[in-house]
């Protein structure tokens, strides 16, 4: 049986998907609300959102992630960074899967990942979970109700989250598997309810297609000038980094928060909403999301909220501190209607520097930019993981390293080819910490972040004194308008200046010892910044 709309030649029967209950093509935010209702996934909240949790797994499970071994991939996948699953494996895992899904209802839903037509990756997602159904609804790229008569799929996503896996049998790990095979333009996912898996198995996907085509794929948030797409800035960051509170500037229109192409035609987003993260939201710093967790459909995912009023509670991570919401991109007022972009003038590179040592803003030369964009550093804080005690540094190559089907080189000489090609001019970010380390420092103040962007994005800081910083070879402002002189030389911050240099040497020696993997596959330029 069928619910919905549907091109009536690719139906999941003509994909070999049959003995199914009944599926739901293609409903719409309403109706799949109520589905999620009625079948107890989640609780109504306040003005309309669904409030869900997501279980044992609160986050991806990157261990879990295969790439299927077949010979049109064997020579062009990072091997070393993508686990390998053989086809035979695939298979039975397929068939496995599509018989415990028999006479199960599903839901699905035929999106587009990409705003350029140009580039896109038409995907058909196939859920078990009525509220996964509305996620990547919200994620993707919603085609019009006209198109969808016709609509076709490059790849095709199953999530089943009551298949648990085999590891004797499928060739993966454990119960949770997340199985990519290019071959097959099909993703299998089985074993979590975590809807993140949705999104980041298309990303990776569009991670590995683009570059064949000279187009530059980008975990980076996007937003540029009002009025004028020609000034598009874009934002590099790991989670934590500020990426999507940044790039969320009441003076700028976003293009999107987290995945990006960049084309000879310019930016364009890959998605068609957001998934913010939500523990300790401002409303006062971040008024535009925060109204988004009280808006109908937006999905509320793991918060603690009040079973009478459900009301929010913010800063409660008892449930996991990756809390989150997710909306239609149209919930931000000043959301671009087109997701695109021009060719970026200005990157900005952001990382949560936990060692107290790294400047909050500095100019990058292009060689520079390579050598921070393959290195993708922040930190992680005490308390954040079992064990971690002291600041902990974490190297996510490209910003994004779990997405990555490709070697990291790739994708940096696409951007260092880009960036010459149009002159961008690339800026290094620390929204981390100041006057010390993590427990010793305070978090680098918001609104000196923000002074210091705009300053970047409209030209200002192109007039700046500048210094050479003696630990990493960059350019470092040294005074900003609104900016405290001392917040820009991390080293006055600290009362013990000896102790910020064996910091600072400490952190240096982090760098290094990370990017000797990728000094054989990169130019002299990049190689003499990673000499020093």
């Amino acid at each position: 049986m069928t619910n919905g709309r549907v091109n009536p030649n690719f139906t999941l029967a003509d994909q070999g998907i049959e003995g199914l209950g009944t599926v739901y093509y293609n409903l719409r935010e309403p109706q799949l609300v109520e589905a999620a209702l009625a079948r107890k996934e989640g609780e109504l909240g306040q003005g309309g959102t669904l409030l869900v949790e997501t279980g044992k797994h609160t986050g991806r499970s990157p261990n879990d992630k295969f790439v299927v071994r077949t010979p049109s991939v064997e020579d062009t996948i990072w091997w070393e960074n993508n686990a390998p699953m053989e086809p035979a494996f695939f298979d039975v895992l397929k068939s496995d899967m599509l018989a415990h899904m028999q006479g199960g209802d599903y839901f699905v839903q035929d999106l587009h990942g990409g705003a350029d037509p140009a580039h896109r990756l038409d995907v058909r997602v196939i859920t078990e979970l009525a509220w996964h159904s509305l996620f990547i609804r919200h994620l993707l790229r919603r085609p019009d109700r006209e198109s969808l008569d016709n609509f076709t799929a490059d790849f095709t996503i199953i999530n089943c989250p009551s298949f648990k896996a085999d590891p004797a049998r499928h060739g993966c790990r454990s119960e949770t598997v997340i199985a990519l095979n290019f071959d097959a333009k099909t993703i299998l996912i089985g074993g979590t309810e975590y809807a993140g898996e949705n999104k980041k198995s298309v990303f990776t996907v569009l991670n590995y297609l683009l570059p064949g085509k000279g187009v530059m794929p980008m975990h980076c948030s996007a937003n540029h000038a009002p009025g004028n797409p020609v000034d598009t800035a874009v934002f590099f960051g790991l989670s934590g980094t500020g990426k999507t509170t940044l790039s969320a500037d009441p003076n700028r229109v976003l293009i999107g928060d987290d995945e990006h192409g960049w084309s000879d035609r310019g930016i364009f987003n890959f998605e068609g909403g957001c998934y913010a993260k939500t523990i300790g939201l401002d409303p006062k710093a971040e008024p535009e999301i925060y109204a988004t967790t009280q808006k109908f459909a937006t999905i509320i995912e793991n918060m603690v909220y009040d079973d009478a009023t459900r009301e929010l509670d913010f800063e409660d991570d008892s449930l996991t501190a990756n809390m989150r919401c997710a909306y239609p991109l149209e919930y931000i007022s000043n959301a671009s209607s087109t997701a695109l972009g021009g060719q970026p003038k200005n990157i900005i590179m952001l990382t949560c520097d936990a060692f107290g040592v790294l400047p909050p803003i500095a100019r990058l030369t292009p060689a520079q930019a390579m050598y921070h964009f393959l290195s993708g550093f922040t930190a992680k804080v005490a308390g954040t993981e079992r064990g971690v005690t002291e600041p902990t540094p974490t190297f996510s190559t490209c910003f994004g390293a779990p997405f990555m089907p490709r070697r990291p080189e790739a994708y940096g000489q696409l951007l260092k080819q880009k960036i010459a090609r149009h002159g961008a001019k690339c800026w290094l970010v620390n929204t981390g910490w100041t006057g010390g380390a993590h427990g010793t420092g305070s978090r680098m103040p918001i609104k000196a972040t923000r002074a210091l962007l705009t300053a970047a994005l409209d030209g200002s800081l192109d007039d700046a004194e500048f210094r050479k910083d003696e630990n990493f070879g960059f350019d470092v402002p040294v005074s900003v308008a609104g900016v405290a002189d001392l917040l820009l030389n991390p080293r006055r911050t600290w009362e013990d200046g000896a102790a910020y240099d064996a910091q600072a040497q400490k952190l240096v020696a982090m760098f290094a010892e990370n990017f000797t993997q990728y000094e054989s596959h990169i130019d002299e330029d990049v190689r003499a910044v990673a000499l020093g």
